[in-house]
């Protein structure tokens, strides 16, 4: 799939492949260090035509100004028009429904990851946003008022800053970061579900449950392993190497297909059968 537009005027920081509400197709949402989001509808096919065109493209609320950083996207798993976008030396999280502001929420320290979760509180179907900020998880509720639209937070070791934060098709919540540890949460009581200590040789920069069953994770470091375990057992199952260290790594929706590339060139993809 060809995406003929694309015009970021600085560096690219997270990409986002997801379902849209037309069958056959797909939304690819970009953002760069600037904050600048454009989101573009693609054919599964991969056919050129009308439809794989600019969708939307959204500037960010100073318009860029300043020092680029990391910046991340996410899109509401039951509202593909919703997108939150994270940047990180500016200490915000803005939400979008398509090309439309909605609010920005102001993070305590810098964010590195965010993912929507259920809100498994009201049973309602509805959605919140998971934010690693430092040593912490700040979890916001999009429709709250009080306290700036945060409702929780959770600290981590002191000095030891969380890079990824992902959640399961049960709503538990992992993060894990500098000090090599994989914990779980229960977003019902917030509380520790289990913590996978020193799981990683390396800082974790990436996480993701297994589609095929929950109980298991799959966790990236610096490095170049990445490894599936049982987290609530603390039992690595099997490792997947690269040739060098990771630059990226991601899981697919739904499945358990691996993909990342390294920084010799190279790009691995493995698909695990359950």
């Amino acid at each position: 799939m060809l995406v003929n537009r694309c015009p970021h005027r600085s560096e690219i920081q997270s990409i986002v492949l997801t379902e849209s509400d037309s069958a056959g197709y797909l939304m690819l949402g970009s953002v760069d260090s600037c904050g600048h989001l454009i989101v573009s509808k693609l054919h599964i096919g991969g056919e050129v035509s009308d439809d794989s065109r600019l969708t939307y493209s959204v500037l960010p609320q100073d318009c860029g100004i300043g020092e680029g950083s990391w910046a991340g996207l996410c899109f509401s798993p039951n509202q593909w028009s919703m997108a939150a976008v994270v940047r990180s030396f500016c200490k915000s999280i803005d939400i979008y429904d398509q090309d439309i502001h909605l609010q920005t929420l102001r993070t305590l320290w810098y964010p590195s990851s965010l993912n929507f979760i259920e809100n498994m509180s009201n049973g309602n179907g509805s959605f919140i946003l998971a934010v690693a900020e430092g040593s912490q998880l700040s979890i916001w509720d999009l429709r709250m008022k009080e306290n700036g639209g945060c409702l929780h937070r959770i600290s981590g070791s002191l000095g030891d800053n969380f890079y990824a934060v992902c959640s399961s098709s049960t709503s538990s919540i992992a993060v894990g970061g500098a000090d090599r540890t994989v914990t779980v949460y229960d977003p019902r009581r917030w509380s520790a579900l289990s913590r996978w200590v020193h799981c990683s040789k390396y800082e974790i920069t990436g996480l993701a449950f297994s589609s095929i069953n929950s109980d298991y994770i799959y966790v990236q470091g610096m490095d170049y392993e990445v490894f599936c375990g049982q987290w609530e057992k603390s039992e690595k199952v099997f490792t997947f190497r690269g040739d060098s260290n990771w630059l990226g790594f991601n899981k697919s929706h739904g499945r358990d297909v691996l993909g990342g590339w390294c920084d010799s060139g190279s790009i691995f993809v493995a698909d695990v059968v359950g």
